[in-house]
């Protein structure tokens, strides 16, 4: 069998199922608040425009907004609206259908963040 320092228990009896990283009943996992409370990124929005695993389609992608899921959506909703097309937020990347760089940036400029193009 063997030992590792990241192993150790999973389950308890007495409260369920044990967060790994912080060894506390998942209901009181402080790895779980930690990751809410900072979101990452510099700051500087990144947009690019990709087309890898998407058909050939373009996707304009806004990438290093350190920004909350909540507020990342809002800032998603109003980036499609200026855009006129659709889109999601995954993992914390803004996705627009489309090729709209050059509109996002300007959105983006006029609501206060910095914001630069990035890719080729």
């Amino acid at each position: 069998m063997k030992s590792s320092s990241t192993g150790g228990l999973v389950y308890s009896t007495e409260s369920g199922r044990m967060c790994p990283g912080c060894r506390r009943p998942l209901a009181q996992c402080a790895c779980k608040l930690a990751a809410q409370a900072s979101p990452g990124g510099d700051g500087t929005a990144r947009v690019s425009r990709e087309t890898k695993g998407r058909g050939g389609k373009n996707v304009t992608v806004v990438k290093g907004l350190a920004l909350d899921g909540a507020a990342l959506n809002s800032l998603g909703k109003q980036l499609r609206a200026a855009c006129g097309s659709g889109g999601t937020v995954k993992d914390g990347v803004i996705e627009v259908q489309g090729d709209h760089c050059d509109r996002i940036i300007d959105a983006l400029q006029k609501q206060g963040y910095r914001a630069k193009r990035a890719g080729g």
